[in-house]
Parts: structure tokens; sequence; C-alpha cells
């Protein structure tokens, strides 16, 4: 494995959101549904499973929370929060050098940096990566 393969791979991509960092977004916003979410790792009452498929479910009017799989897909989720009638807060990889950054983020929605590295509930150590909240707040356009 090459050095920066470590950026971008992992043996799963279902890693869970820190309940303390939720509860925090949570208090905020006030989330209606967990749109990229397992029964093991929901946050939400609601939520979509990798079955459901989050990108084929209508986010329409909802207060989405979004840690989307870190793969390929995560271009598919950030498109779809920026394109939604609805008020997404996602936890994404800070990668500020791709073209979905510039695409659907940068210049169009507010970012918070956040300050060192997240550790994921059941990961044995700290992300590789800085991390990022966008929040997609689409509901009064």
């Amino acid at each position: 494995m090459k050095a920066m393969d470590v950026m971008y791979k992992s043996e799963r991509d279902d890693w869970e959101t820190p309940q303390a960092l939720f509860d925090r977004y949570n208090e905020e916003y006030r989330f209606t549904v967990d749109v990229c979410a397992s029964d093991e790792n929901a946050k939400c009452k609601r939520y979509f499973t990798k079955e459901q498929d989050g990108l084929k479910q209508d986010w329409t009017g909802e207060r989405c929370w979004c840690n989307p799989p870190y793969g390929n897909k995560i271009v598919d989720f950030v498109k779809k929060a920026a394109e939604s009638k609805a008020l997404t807060v996602m936890l994404i990889p800070a990668r500020t050098d791709t073209r979905w950054f510039h695409d659907y983020v940068y210049n169009r929605y507010p970012i918070s940096f956040l300050k060192g590295r997240i550790r994921f509930v059941g990961a044995r150590s700290s992300a590789p990566f800085p991390s990022m909240i966008v929040v997609f707040d689409n509901l009064s356009n």
C-alpha cells in the first residue's frame, strides 16, 4: 500500500459519528433524519440505511444529518445536499483540493473546519485526515 492510500482507503466506510459531535450540531439544527446510517450507528430516530439508499430518498423539507461513506460516493451525497430543498449538515473530510469541494461547497455554504482529527466510534485511532462540517441550508431557497 502506498503512503497516500491511507488517506483515501479504509477497511469500512460506515464509521459512526462521535456522539458529542453529533449532539453539538443537533442542539442547533434539530435533525429529523439521518440520511446515511445503519441500524447500529443511526443518530436520529428516522434514518436511511445503505439498503434504502439515502441518495434515492426525498430530503425535501427535512433537517438532515449526513456522515456519508468517504469513498467514491461522497460526491453524490455532497451534490444531493447542495441540490435538495432541505437543511443538511454534513460531516466530511476536508478535501479542499477536490472538484466536488469547489463545485458544491466552496463559496456556496458555511464551512467549519474541525480542530484536530476525529476519532470515529469503534476506530482504533483518529482519522488520518482533517474533517469539516458543511451546512447546506436550502430550506428557504
